[in-house]
């Protein structure tokens, strides 16, 4: 294993392990909580293999999903946002942007980055909070939580982002 894989399995291993030990037992105002996990695919270089990507989201998922008994809950949207994130962040770099550039505030810049994690943090907590729900009667809890959660996360992951320039 290269030094990247095994950095990018440790940051897995603590992503999963504050998800559910911490994050998952926040609830401010009983509708948000951090989905901070969604970061991990958020912040894939730009040529990561595809499949590597299904294959992190599709596990980090199942791994929370594990841990809080809640099958495919969890592993459905982080799978959906690994698979959007390659085509997404190609409408935010320029055009001569270097092949393997990591997605960060950084080298994207705070705005595109920002609109970025925005979007998908959204399609994520919009799809984990539908198929929690599993019903329509509630959608108006949904989309509250959808919006909390979203709002919540996006905070916490351009916190991240600050800390690790």
């Amino acid at each position: 294993m290269t030094i990247d894989s095994l950095r990018r399995l440790a940051v897995f291993i603590l992503l999963v392990l504050l998800q559910v030990l911490v994050f998952n037992r926040i609830w401010l105002l009983g509708v948000a909580t951090p989905m901070l996990i969604a970061y991990f695919i958020i912040a894939l270089p730009r040529n990561y293999p595809r499949w590597g990507a299904l294959l992190w989201g599709f596990f980090m998922g199942l791994a929370v999903d594990m841990f809080c008994n809640t099958p495919g809950v969890t592993a459905a949207p982080m799978t959906l946002i690994a698979l959007l994130q390659p085509y997404l962040i190609e409408l935010f770099l320029p055009r001569d942007a270097e092949p393997d550039i990591k997605s960060s505030a950084r080298s994207l810049g705070v705005a595109h980055f920002l609109s970025l994690a925005s979007i998908l943090v959204v399609i994520f907590c919009l799809v984990f909070f539908a198929l929690e729900a599993f019903t329509f009667d509630s959608w108006l809890y949904c989309l509250k939580c959808t919006g909390a959660s979203s709002l919540l996360t996006v905070v916490l992951i351009m916190a991240f982002e600050t800390v690790r320039r």
